[in-house]
C-alpha cells in the first residue's frame, strides 16, 4: 500500500479517538492511559500517546500505532484496517501498487453490500406485515421479544420463487448480480430464482455492522433446516462469526468469548444478559476464526450440544483454541438440551450450572484421550500438539500439564516428545539500567542485549543522533538488526521515524519512547550517559583498528612479509603499552 495514503490516515485519525471507542481513557502527564483490551486487565496499563500516534501496554507490551490497534482489535489485516479507517477520514487510497483493478474491486465490494442491505431491509419489512404473522408467532412462542428481534435484525422470506428478486430489480439491479452476491440462485438450465424461501432470515454481519451474508432457518415442512449464504466477494464463513459485531464492546471487557453453533442459540444468550456471545456459521470453527475472538479476550467458553457430535466438536475446537494460547472451558449441554431450550425453560440460572460445572479445554482434552483412545492416539495427539504450538514459547507452559494430564513422567514425555528441558538457572539476569525487560526483536544473544542498550539513547534523545553519526555510532552495534535500524534513525525526516519501521523495529522503538518517560534523564544524568556512550565509541574505533592491524598481521605471516608483519606487531605492542599508561 501506498506510503502517502498511510501518513495521510494517521495525520487525519487522533489514535486516542479511536481507542477511546473500546477503551475508557483518562489524561495522564500528556498522555492518555486506560486498561488495555489485549490482556486480562482492570488496571490502566495501556499509554495512547496522541502527539507521536501510538499506544503501548507496560503489561503485554502489545504496541503500534492507530492502523496496528484497529486491525488488532478488529481482527483485521493492515491492509483492511488500512482501507476502513481511510473509509471513515474521507481519505481516497488511489495509490495501489500492482493492482490495475482496485477500482473495479471496490466498485463490486460496495454493489454487493448495497445489495445486501437492501435484502434485510426487504427481509425485515417482511417480518413485519400480515405476510409474516406466522414466522412472527413462531419466535414469540420460541420466546423472542420484539428488542431482539430488532436487535439482531431478523427477518422473513416469503415462499415465493421471485419476491426477492423482482425486488432487487426494483433497485435496479439485475439477475446476475443477485447470483454473484449469493441473494439468487440460478439452475442448470440457467433459471434465476430467490436462494431463500419461506424462512426465518438472520443477517450476518461483519465488524462494521455491514450485512455481507443470511442463515435462514425453514418454518414450515422442508430440507434443509438451515440454509447459508455460499461464499462470496465479499463473504467467507470460515472467517466470520454470528454476532461478533454485536458481542465486541463486551468482550472487550469481559475478555470472554461464549462460542456456541447456533443462530438461535446466539440470540437467546443475549436475551438472557450473555452479550459476549457469538456463533460459528454453519461450518467447524477455523482457526481464522480464533485467531480473530483471540484479538478480543484471553478465554472462549465453548457451548456444544451432549450428543456425539458435540463432544467431536468440543474436542477439536479445544486444541485448535488451545495452539493459540487462548484459555478456555467446555460448556456441555444436557442430554436433550441447547443452549436456547435450556435458557428458556430453566432460565440464566440452568446455564450458570453448566458453566460452573464446565472443565477447562486442556482437562477436557485430557479425560477425553484418556476414556476414548488407545495409549498409541493419546501418545500422537500430545506430541502434535506440542508441534503444532502457535508459539514454541507456550511449550513450556503446556508440556508438564500434558504429562500430567496423561500420567506420564515429564522427563520421559520430553524425550519422546523430541523437547529439551529447560535450563536449569531459570531465575533472570539483572537487566543492565534503562534496557527494555524483553526485545521485541529476534535474537537474544550478547550483542543483541548490547545493541539494545545502546540505540536506546538515539531513540529517546533523537536531538543527538545527528552528533552520534558523525563520532561513529554505528561502530559500537554489532547486529545486523540494529545496524539496520540505525540507518533509519539516520535517515528518517522529523517525525516520520515510526513510518519507516518494520513490526519488530517499531515494537522495540515504541517500548523505548514510552518507557523513557518513566526514567528520563537530565542534567548530570544525561550527561553521564552521554559520555559513556561516546566513551563506547572511542573504544568502538580502538576494538576496530585492534582488529584490524591482527588481520594485518596475519596476512603478512600468510604471504611471507616477515619484515611487515614484524613492523606490524611492534605496531601493536607500543599501542598496548600507551593502553596501559593511559
Amino acid at each position: 500500500m501506498d506510503r502517502s495514503g498511510v501518513e495521510a490516515v494517521k495525520a487525519r485519525i487522533n489514535i486516542s479517538d479511536i481507542v477511546r471507542r473500546y477503551v475508557d481513557l483518562k489524561p495522564v502527564s500528556g498522555r492518555f492511559m486506560g486498561a488495555c483490551p489485549f490482556h486480562q486487565e482492570t488496571k490502566p496499563s495501556m499509554s495512547v500517546n496522541d502527539d507521536e500516534g501510538f499506544f503501548y501496554c507496560f503489561g503485554c507490551q502489545a504496541s503500534g500505532d492507530v492502523i496496528d490497534f484497529y486491525g488488532r482489535i478488529n481482527g483485521l489485516d493492515f491492509r483492511e484496517a488500512l482501507e476502513q479507517l481511510a473509509a471513515e477520514a474521507g481519505i481516497e487510497l488511489s495509490h495501489v501498487p500492482h493492482d490495475p483493478h482496485a477500482a473495479e474491486r471496490k466498485a463490486r465490494t460496495q454493489m454487493l453490500i448495497a445489495m445486501h442491505e437492501e435484502a434485510s431491509q426487504w427481509f425485515q419489512r417482511n417480518l413485519r406485515v400480515a405476510s409474516g404473522d406466522f414466522c412472527r408467532k413462531y419466535l414469540t412462542d420460541r420466546g423472542m421479544t420484539q428488542d431482539v428481534m430488532d436487535k439482531f435484525q431478523l427477518g422473513y422470506s416469503p415462499d415465493d420463487w421471485h419476491g426477492l428478486d423482482n425486488f432487487l430489480k426494483s433497485k435496479g439491479r439485475n439477475p446476475d448480480q443477485g447470483v454473484e452476491a449469493g441473494l439468487l440462485s440460478k439452475n442448470e438450465k440457467g433459471n434465476i430464482y430467490d436462494r431463500f424461501r419461506g424462512r426465518l432470515i438472520f443477517p450476518i454481519q461483519n465488524l462494521s455492522g455491514k450485512v455481507i451474508a443470511f442463515g435462514g432457518r425453514i418454518i414450515t415442512d422442508g430440507e434443509p433446516k438451515y440454509l447459508n449464504s455460499s461464499d462470496t466477494p465479499i463473504y467467507k464463513k470460515g472467517d466470520h462469526l454470528y454476532g461478533l459485531n454485536l458481542a465486541r464492546s463486551t468482550m472487550t471487557r469481559t475478555k470472554r468469548a461464549i462460542l456456541t453453533e447456533g443462530y438461535m442459540d446466539v440470540i437467546s444468550l443475549h436475551q438472557f444478559g450473555y452479550t459476549d456471545a457469538c456463533g460459528v456459521l454453519g461450518t467447524a470453527l477455523t482457526s481464522e476464526q480464533v485467531k480473530r475472538l483471540a484479538g478480543f479476550v484471553s478465554r472462549i467458553d465453548l457451548v456444544f450440544d451432549g450428543d456425539g457430535a458435540g463432544h467431536k466438536a468440543a474436542m477439536k475446537s479445544s486444541r485448535m483454541i488451545l495452539l493459540q494460547g487462548v484459555a478456555c472451558k467446555v460448556v456441555i449441554m444436557p442430554d436433550g438440551e441447547d443452549v436456547d431450550s435450556l435458557l428458556q425453560v430453566q432460565g440464566a440460572d440452568g446455564f450458570e450450572a453448566c458453566m460452573n460445572e464446565a472443565p477447562d479445554g486442556l482437562a477436557y482434552c485430557m479425560n477425553t484421550l484418556r476414556t476414548a483412545f488407545a495409549p498409541r492416539e493419546i501418545m500422537a495427539w500430545a506430541k502434535s500438539f506440542l508441534s503444532d504450538l502457535a508459539d514454541a514459547s507456550l511449550r513450556a507452559y503446556y508440556l508438564p500439564r500434558l504429562a500430567a494430564g496423561l500420567g506420564l513422567s515429564e522427563a520421559d514425555f520430553r524425550r519422546d516428545a523430541g523437547v529439551s528441558a529447560p535450563p536449569r538457572n531459570t531465575q533472570q539476569q539483572p537487566r543492565q539500567t534503562q534496557a527494555p525487560q524483553q526485545a521485541p526483536v529476534m535474537g537474544v544473544g550478547k550483542d543483541d542485549k548490547d545493541d539494545r542498550y545502546f540505540l536506546q539513547f538515539p531513540i529517546q534523545y533523537p536531538d543527538y543522533v545527528p552528533e552520534l553519526s558523525k563520532r561513529g555510532f554505528d561502530r559500537i552495534l554489532r547486529t545486523d538488526w540494529a545496524k539496520a535500524l540505525w540507518e533509519k534513525l539516520v535517515n528518517a525526516q522529523p517525525g516520520q521515524i515510526a513510518d519507516l519501521l518494520g513490526g519488530q523495529e517499531k515494537s522495540f522503538y515504541i517500548r523505548c519512547r514510552e518507557e523513557m518517560r518513566a526514567n528520563i534523564l537530565s542534567g548530570r544524568e544525561l550527561l553521564n550517559e552521554w559520555q559513556h556512550i561516546c566513551n563506547k565509541i572511542s573504544s568502538g574505533k580502538d576494538e576496530m583498528n585492534r582488529r584490524q592491524l591482527t588481520e594485518a598481521i596475519r596476512q603478512a605471516q600468510e604471504t611471507g612479509d616477515t619484515k611487515r608483519a614484524l613492523e606490524l606487531l611492534a605496531l601493536k605492542e607500543s599501542r598496548r603499552r600507551d593502553d596501559e599508561q593511559h
